[in-house]
């Protein structure tokens, strides 16, 4: 049974920072390209950032403007979202996701899992 099981969320001032954690379990996680989605109340869930399987490739959302960074760790099945210069407007809950395949992607449904979200809050 695939698991991914998302950590690292909390309430912020703005202007801080967050690191985000998502552990995998039950699939070959070297094999799977990963993504981060967010979504705020009454909003789309949108895309944040993906990593490649081997994480040579990343890919970010527009918004992103060099505050978040994707990594992962695959001796620990682990993918990672450093967000930084957090805004009131980064409020929302953060997915992990996971696809069978090599390279991320920005679309929601070529993603295979999910975890059940972790709440980033960011004060004004």
């Amino acid at each position: 049974q695939v698991q991914l099981v998302e950590s690292g969320g909390g309430l912020v001032q703005a202007g801080g920072s967050l690191r985000l954690s998502c552990a995998a379990s039950g699939l070959t996680f070297s094999a799977y390209a990963m993504g981060w989605f967010r979504q705020a109340p009454g909003k789309e869930r949108e895309f944040v950032a993906a990593i490649s399987y081997n994480g040579g490739d990343l890919q970010y959302a527009d918004f992103w403007k060099g505050r978040f960074a994707i990594s992962r760790d695959n001796a620990k099945n682990t993918v990672f979202l450093q967000m930084n210069t957090l805004k009131p407007a980064d409020t929302a809950v953060y997915y992990c996701a996971a696809a069978n395949r090599k390279f991320g992607s920005r679309i929601r449904n070529q993603y295979d899992y999910w975890g059940q979200g972790t709440q980033v809050t960011v004060s004004a």
